[in-house]
C-alpha cells in the first residue's frame, strides 16, 4: 500500500513551507525516519524524516516550490528500489525536477546508519511509545529504548529521557541486526553542504532564510531605537578555571565545558537586578517576563538562526551548557523545530568565534536588549593588587557589547546591567559541575 509523504504542520503558526532539496530520487530505497527532504520555512529550516519504508516512487512537488502543509509531495511504495524509473509528476503539481546531472548523487544523503529496518531492536523499540524524532535520536546514540524510563504521559519516551539517558552514562547496548551480527555505532551526524560560491557577475536569488532574515533585520532597525554600549572584562578567571577543569568536565557529564554558558548565566544574574534588559514592548506598554528564555545565536553556512534555551533561569550550570550544546547541534544538523526558535526574551550572539573584537548587533524582536561576544585575546592590562598597587600583567580580555532598545532602557540602566555582568565574569564563583 502506498505512502503518502505530505508538507508537515511545523507549528501552530505554520501554514507553508518550501521544498529547498530532495535527499532521495525517485527510486531509492528509503527507512522510515530517515531524512527524505528538506524544507525551510519562515521559522526553520528543517529534515523532514520519511514515514515509512519502501521506495520512492514519486516526488510530486520539485525543490523551490512552496506548498501548503498536508499537501502530498511525493508516494513511497514497496518494493526493492534502485531500477524503477522516476515517476512523472501529476499534472496538477508542481513541474518536476530537472535531469539529475551524475554529481547530483554527491549531494544525496548517506544511507542512515540505523538499517536494516526489520532488526530485531526496531521491532523491540516498536513496543515502546515514542515518535519518530525520538527513536532516530535512539538509533544516533545507540541507545535501547526498551532500557529508557519515560516521563511523558502514560509514560511515552521523550527526546530528554534519551539525552539524560546517554548523560548518565548508562551502558548503550548495542541492537542485532542478524543473528551474531551488531549494528556498528551510528556515523556522525551529516553536516549540512555549504552553498555553492557565487561567482562574480552573477545574480543569485537570496535563499528564503535569507529573505526572512533580511526582512526581520530591517524591521527590527524601524521598531527599536538602537544604541550600544560596550564592557571591557578580564576574563582571565574563567579562562584559567576552564582550562583546568574542561577534561573532567566532559568526562563526568558528556559535554565540552565552553564559554558560552558562562556569559548565559551573568546575564541572568544581571537580568535579576534590571528586569527591564528581558522586557519586551506591547503597544504603549511593558511585558515583564518571569523567565529568562535565552536566544543563542548560531552562525550557519547557510545564514543565522536563533534558538531559544527557555527558562534559562532555572538551569544550573552543566543544565546551561548542555542546553546551549543541544541547540547548537540540532540547529547545524536541521533538527530543530518552530517552538525551539520562538519566545525568547534576551538574545546573545557571539562574533568573536571569527576573531571580531566586538560586534555592534542588531535587537532579536521583540527583545528590548541583545548582548554581543567579542573574541577573547592577550592583553597587557593595568591590574591593581588589594594594597592598590598597580602593576602591568598578561590577561586574558572579552568585549561585551549591549545592544539595547532606548524606547525604554535608559543608558544608565544599560550600563548598570553590563557593570553587573562585568563584576560576574571578573569575580566568578560559581561550581560548573
Amino acid at each position: 500500500m502506498p505512502t503518502e509523504v505530505v508538507m508537515p504542520q511545523m507549528g501552530e503558526s505554520i501554514f507553508e513551507g518550501t521544498i529547498t532539496k530532495w535527499l532521495k530520487k525517485p527510486g531509492d530505497k528509503v527507512q522510515r525516519d530517515e531524512p527524505l527532504f528538506e524544507i525551510s520555512t519562515d521559522k526553520v529550516d528543517a529534515e523532514i524524516p520519511a514515514p515509512a519504508s519502501g521506495v520512492l516512487q514519486e516526488i510530486k512537488v520539485s525543490e523551490g516550490n512552496t506548498v501548503q502543509v498536508n499537501t502530498v509531495v511525493g508516494v513511497i511504495g514497496e518494493g526493492n528500489g534502485a531500477t524503477a524509473a522516476a515517476s512523472a509528476p501529476s499534472k496538477a503539481a508542481a513541474p518536476p525536477p530537472a535531469p539529475a546531472a551524475p554529481a547530483k548523487k554527491e549531494v544525496s544523503a548517506p544511507p542512515s546508519p540505523s538499517v536494516p529496518a526489520a532488526a530485531a531492536g526496531e521491532e523491540e523499540e516498536s513496543d515502546v511509545r515514542s515518535s519518530p524524532l525520538v527513536r532516530k535520536l535512539a538509533r544516533e546514540h545507540n541507545v535501547d529504548l526498551t532500557k529508557v524510563t519515560g516521563t511523558g504521559t502514560g509514560g511515552r519516551v521523550t527526546k530528554q529521557d534519551v539525552l539524560d539517558f546517554v548523560a548518565r552514562g548508562v551502558p548503550q547496548v548495542s541492537r542485532v541486526s542478524k543473528p551474531g551480527i551488531e549494528t556498528p555505532p551510528p556515523a556522525p551526524a551529516r553536516a549540512a553542504a555549504p552553498a555553492p560560491a557565487a561567482i562574480p557577475g552573477d545574480l543569485v536569488p537570496m535563499s528564503q532564510m535569507r529573505k526572512i532574515i533580511a526582512q526581520r533585520m530591517v524591521e527590527s532597525r524601524r521598531t527599536s531605537a538602537h544604541v550600544h554600549a560596550m564592557f571591557e572584562v578580564d576574563l582571565t578567571r574563567i579562562v584559567n578555571l576552564r582550562n583546568k577543569l574542561k577534561a573532567g568536565f566532559e568526562q563526568r557529564n558528556g559535554a565540552r565545558l565552553t564559554f558560552m554558558p558562562f556569559f548565559v548565566r551573568a546575564a541572568i544574574i544581571a537580568i535579576q537586578q534590571f528586569p527591564i534588559v528581558n522586557a519586551s514592548v506591547e503597544g504603549d506598554a511593558i511585558r515583564y517576563h518571569k523567565h529568562v528564555n535565552a536566544g543563542i545565536a548560531v552562525a550557519l553556512d547557510w545564514g543565522l538562526i536563533v534558538p531559544v534555551l527557555k527558562n534559562a533561569d532555572e538551569l544550573n550550570f552543566l543544565g546551561l551548557q548542555r542546553g546551549i550544546t543541544d541547540l547548537g547541534e540540532r540547529a547545524r544538523t536541521k533538527k530543530l523545530m518552530p517552538t525551539d526558535v520562538d519566545g525568547a526574551t534576551f538574545t546573545i550572539t557571539n562574533p568573536g568565534q571569527f576573531g571580531a573584537v566586538f560586534g555592534l548587533p542588531i535587537i532579536n524582536q521583540p527583545n528590548v536588549a541583545i548582548m554581543g561576544v567579542g573574541g577573547i585575546t592577550k592583553q597587557p592590562l593595568v591590574v591593581t593588587d588589594k594594597e592598590g598597587n598597580d602593576s602591568i600583567a598578561i590577561r586574558s580580555v572579552v568585549h561585551l557589547t549591549l545592544g539595547y532598545d532606548h524606547r525604554i532602557i535608559d543608558g544608565a540602566v544599560a550600563d548598570q546591567f553590563m557593570a553587573v555582568v562585568k563584576k560576574t565574569l571578573e569575580g566568578w564563583s560559581e561550581d560548573v559541575g
